[in-house]
């Protein structure tokens, strides 16, 4: 029989939403939880955390993570060494599965604010890493003003990337093609990957940013690798989240750290 404290993480995790079921389970809640009690529907995160891995070096690191959702891949930076982490997420329900876990197995390294980030909102803190991955696509919709245009939009996203090179020296980025996530408000007129590659390398022009690395899913190797001709096709099957490019930005500016 499940304790209470599993019984009320599996109804957290499956209380219905617009964003909800989106993550797997960090490997640190399978021995608390099993996935048969959740209705699990992953956006391919231990592909994406491999790939992630492999650029980045997380141990003694203080990491932010955006629009973290249920924690998936704090609990992970966490479980690998990570120094600390602060997970912003506006939604309720997952920023309390979140909370609830973290109670349960004791990570007190991580923070949890239940709060859609703000963007425009000066802040002091610094931190080594910024996880933001399909956050921005979602301005005016999730969060931000609701009245924007799309070509605001995507201005505001622009902006929005070069203005982070002042809150980490490095950030793990990934964006949606579609502006809310809806097909028929596309964010690129094309939908493929090299116009959000060249979207970014506009963006980030006199920010402070550099590309580190662009990593995009190889559906024959079945991981993450550098762009090539074959594998900047859209392949549909994969599902959206595969399709997306992950990018690795590197702040060349002061730390500033003190």
């Amino acid at each position: 029989m499940l304790n209470p404290k599993a019984v009320e993480l599996i109804k957290l995790y499956n209380v219905r939403s617009k964003h909800s079921n989106y993550q797997a389970l960090p490997s640190c809640l399978t021995n608390v939880l099993s996935e048969g009690d959740l209705d699990i529907k992953s956006r391919s995160e231990w592909k994406r955390l491999e790939y992630i891995l492999q650029e980045i070096k997380i141990d003694g690191k203080s990491i932010i993570d955006i629009g973290g959702n249920s924690g998936f891949f704090s609990f992970e930076f966490l479980d690998r060494g990570a120094k600390s982490v602060c997970l912003y997420e506006g939604n309720k329900e997952h920023a309390d599965f979140a909370k609830r876990a973290a109670e349960y197995l004791s990570f007190k390294k991580l923070v949890i604010v239940n709060e859609y980030f703000d963007f425009d909102r000066p802040r002091e803190l610094k931190f080594d890493i910024c996880l933001l991955l399909n956050v921005l696509h979602h301005v005016g919709d999730d969060y931000g003003n609701q009245r924007l245009s799309i070509e605001r939009a995507r201005q505001t996203i622009s902006d929005t990337v070069r203005k982070l090179v002042d809150l980490s020296d490095v950030m793990v980025f990934q964006l949606g093609f579609n502006w809310k996530g809806d097909p028929s408000l596309p964010l690129f007129e094309k939908g493929k990957k090299q116009e959000i590659i060249e979207f970014i390398e506009q963006a980030i022009v006199g920010s402070g940013w550099e590309i580190k690395s662009i990593g995009i899913y190889d559906k024959v190797k079945e991981t993450y690798t550098t762009p090539n001709q074959q594998n900047l096709a859209r392949f549909d099957e994969l599902g959206e989240f595969l399709n997306r490019p992950i990018f690795v930005l590197e702040s060349k500016k002061p730390s500033g750290r003190k």
